[in-house]
């Protein structure tokens, strides 16, 4: 693990970071296949800062702690602008949409519900050794896979979003399921450590 801060994984981290506002303005004002196509470059920057971090060992600590702030950050403002009401034109092909709150709300609750026990654990026990669960990352490609198919019925309204139900749903149980199961897997990390 290196030191390094200027290395191509962390510029690509912080360039997803600064497409996040540029994101956020496009949905805004109903851009929403220019905020497909930023979404879809940020997706792929993702991948690819990964790829280059292993393959060149160009991993760094700052990397660690960025990528999953920019991952978090750019889910955030995606579920928070696509619950806004007026975002979507008022069409009657469009009866899904905006997305609806309770699942925008088990999105970010099980962030801070994540972030809340990692504190806690931290504060009490000094145990730094937290990790993603399958589960959790299964949670977040759902999550990326949503948004991509919310700005798909937005940009063709002739499909009528009739998929939208299924992925709320889908997101919502990913969400819960997944926020339980990390308390419960951060503390088979704590056992196994002692």
């Amino acid at each position: 693990m290196s030191s390094n801060v200027i290395t191509v994984p962390n510029l690509l981290t912080l360039l997803r970071m600064a497409l996040i506002p540029v994101f956020a303005i496009l949905l805004f004002y109903n851009q929403f296949s220019w905020a497909l196509f930023v979404f879809f470059f940020a997706g792929v920057s993702d991948g690819v800062d990964g790829f280059v971090a292993r393959r060149f060992n160009q991993q760094s600590e700052l990397g660690t702690i960025l990528d999953p702030i920019a991952d978090k950050l750019l889910m955030t403002t995606a579920f928070i602008i696509l619950t806004l009401p007026g975002i979507f034109p008022t069409e009657p092909h469009l009866r899904h949409l905006p997305v609806p709150f309770w699942v925008t709300a088990a999105v970010i609750g099980r962030d801070i519900l994540i972030i809340v026990v990692a504190g806690a654990i931290f504060v009490i026990t000094n145990f730094r050794g937290f990790q993603p669960s399958w589960l959790g990352k299964a949670s977040t490609v759902i999550q990326i896979f949503a948004v991509g198919l919310v700005l798909v019925a937005a940009i063709f309204p002739a499909l009528g979003g009739f998929y939208l139900p299924t992925v709320y749903t889908t997101v919502f149980a990913f969400a819960l399921f997944s926020g339980v199961h990390y308390i419960y897997y951060v503390a088979k990390l704590m056992k196994e450590e002692d």
